[in-house]
């Protein structure tokens, strides 16, 4: 298929070059022109301008937006719609409100337009590994697009199937699902990064307390110099608290022991907060998530161990780099 890559950071351009290795004909589009020419080398159709990306385009249309949140994603999802032609679709990659993709896609209907949200994680690592993708939108438009995130999905790899689980639809086990109507990909999404901050913190607790035990407070016979790094590792092998996350922990460890790099500024990209307000709307307790985001806030004005190894885990993957205070 071809399709338009609106946005060339770090998970833009990857899906873009993960898109062409699968076979599909990519434009670019970005706000670096190096960006541009750099994948216009690996095979994309570079362009400088939304009206360049349309005139590249035949219909229907498909627009993938991989931009931050707020403004700049509206601007161009507007952009977009006036460009636009009637059958015409334009997928939200990124980390929108689902509320805002409600929006959106009301005033790409009143156009005869196709809008899909479409939550996708896997940072960094996605090109090699895959995305786990969280869609929402008009079932038939989802399976018309249906080969493009069959090549962004990790497919079976090398994950057990579970046990009793039967489905004519596998494409949960492939790395992606149809979650429901416009905005149910973003929500999914959302509650997802609010359950990544919970399991992050209590790595991050747990660390500084293992740590904490060298403390010269304690009684001497009741320190233990831990070795964090061996911890992390040997966690990793057997554990029933094994994960990605901790993948990073260790690698982070093994490359930086005390973290000196990072400062412990824990930045958030809004799921958090989003996921705790659902919970209020919802009336469903969210004790963890809560404690979680409130840990972020109260990281931007005192620092600890546990949050320089949160700082860790967001850069080793998504690259994020701590906000400059």
């Amino acid at each position: 298929m071809r399709i338009a890559m609106i946005g060339l950071g770090r998970m833009g351009a990857n899906i873009a070059r993960r898109l062409m290795r699968g076979g599909h004909e990519v434009v670019a589009f970005g706000r670096d022109p190096a960006a541009v020419a750099t994948l216009a080398g690996e095979g994309a159709v570079g362009a400088n301008s939304l009206e360049e990306v349309v005139a590249a385009l035949t219909a229907p249309r498909i627009f993938w937006v991989m931009l931050p949140a707020g403004a700049p994603t509206q601007d161009t999802v507007d952009k977009l719609m006036e460009l636009s032609e009637p059958g015409d679709i334009i997928i939200d990659g990124g980390n929108s409100f689902y509320k805002d993709d409600v929006k959106y896609a009301a005033a790409a209907r009143e156009r005869q337009l196709h809008y899909v949200d479409v939550g996708t994680s896997g940072g960094v690592w996605g090109l090699e590994r895959g995305y786990c993708m969280m869609i929402g939108g008009d079932k038939e438009v989802v399976d018309l697009l249906d080969p493009i995130f069959d090549t962004l999905a990790p497919g079976h790899g090398s994950i057990v199937r579970t046990a009793g689980r039967e489905t004519p639809d596998n494409r949960a086990e492939r790395g992606y699902i149809h979650a429901g109507p416009t905005g149910a990909g973003h929500f999914v999404k959302m509650v997802h990064n609010g359950i990544e901050y919970g399991m992050m913190q209590a790595y991050a607790e747990g660390f500084d307390i293992l740590k904490g035990r060298s403390s010269e407070r304690l009684v001497p016979e009741e320190r233990f110099d831990i070795n964090l790094t061996d911890v992390a590792e040997v966690w990793r092998r057997g554990s029933v608290i094994s994960s990605w996350l901790l993948d990073l922990c260790a690698a982070g460890l093994a490359k930086d022991p005390m973290l000196e790099q990072f400062t412990g500024r824990v930045s958030d990209s809004g799921e958090g907060q989003w996921t705790i307000d659902a919970a209020m709307e919802e009336a469903v307790p969210a004790y963890v998530l809560s404690a979680a985001l409130f840990a972020r806030y109260r990281s931007r004005v005192d620092h600890t161990f546990g949050d320089k190894l949160l700082s860790a885990m967001r850069f080793g993957f998504g690259g994020h780099v701590e906000m400059p205070q």
